[in-house]
């Protein structure tokens, strides 16, 4: 079995027929459209911003309102398909097809005003993601895609670059949240990469992240500690563009495990290779 993320064969093993899997993605697209419009009615307006016990992660009545909206247009249009959304967690009868919904990926950057966020709708068979959307709103951009059908930014096919070398790279991270309490925490990671491409990016919001890989603009996105919701959509964006979505070992990818590595197709090597160089080094010498 191969270790990196093949949504055709995902679609094969769930038994998901061409039809099947576009109309799936078609109501994954109208979801997401649904949470992002009720974010822009909400964007620079919040009412409410509350943190979760860990700095930096925060929860607004955007995010509460978006997930409603969203899994009630789920709930009314697959019924018999399983929902994990971020606010809400776990609803409907376990099985092996999931809906993963984060009403709002980038609540830091929306509560800042800070115009880098989107709802990502992604369907996962036993672990491994399918087919979804994600909505970028201000952006007016609606990324989704379907094993059958390729991926598409709005109405127009999209393909990952064809970037082969880390020097002529343009990447893209994150940091988790406990990155103030573990060494597993992507400082050295950054600074190493930094000096061996042409730029790394933080976006601040994983499911834009791998859009973004997924229609060209960048190049290679690698992160850990993220959620299934985190994940979902934008890794089956990436693997229906062309592109490599596996972790940073070589056993297969799984979005309950938190890691990523997303590229083009010639870079995932050259850059899976380039971090097993790094060493981590602690938060404390930061003082944190």
């Amino acid at each position: 079995m191969t270790s990196v993320l093949d949504c055709r064969q995902v679609a094969s093993d769930a038994d998901l027929d061409a039809a099947s899997q576009q109309e799936l993605a078609e109501i994954a697209r109208t979801a997401a459209n649904l949470g992002a419009a009720v974010l822009m009615q909400h964007y620079g307006r919040l009412s409410s911003i509350e943190s979760k016990g860990r700095i930096g992660d925060l929860v607004t009545n955007a995010d509460v309102a978006a997930e409603k909206v969203v899994l009630d247009y789920l709930r009314e249009h697959t019924p018999t398909i399983a929902i994990l959304a971020e606010e809400s967690g776990s609803s409907g009868t376990p099985g092996s097809l999931c809906w993963c919904v984060d009403p709002l990926d980038g609540t830091t950057n929306f509560a800042h005003g800070y115009p880098f966020f989107a709802t990502s709708v992604g369907l996962i068979w036993k672990g491994l993601p399918l087919l979804g959307s994600v909505a970028v709103p201000f952006l007016n951009e609606t990324y989704w895609c379907s094993p059958h059908q390729g991926s598409y930014l709005n109405d127009t096919p999209i393909h990952v670059s064809d970037c082969i070398t880390l020097q002529d790279s343009l990447l893209v991270t994150g940091f988790a949240y406990d990155r103030h309490e573990v060494t597993d925490n992507n400082y050295a990671e950054f600074c190493w990469l930094t000096h061996r491409c042409r730029g790394v990016r933080r976006g601040g919001a994983a499911a834009v992240d791998l859009a973004f890989v997924a229609s060209g603009r960048l190049d290679g996105y690698w992160e850990r500690g993220l959620a299934p919701w985190d994940l979902a959509a934008g890794a089956a964006l990436v693997a229906c563009a062309g592109g490599v979505v596996g972790d940073y070992k070589d056993s297969l990818f799984d979005v309950g495990e938190g890691r990523i590595l997303a590229t083009s197709s010639g870079l995932h090597l050259p850059l899976k290779q380039e971090l097993a160089r790094v060493t981590a080094f602690s938060p404390k010498l930061y003082g944190a």
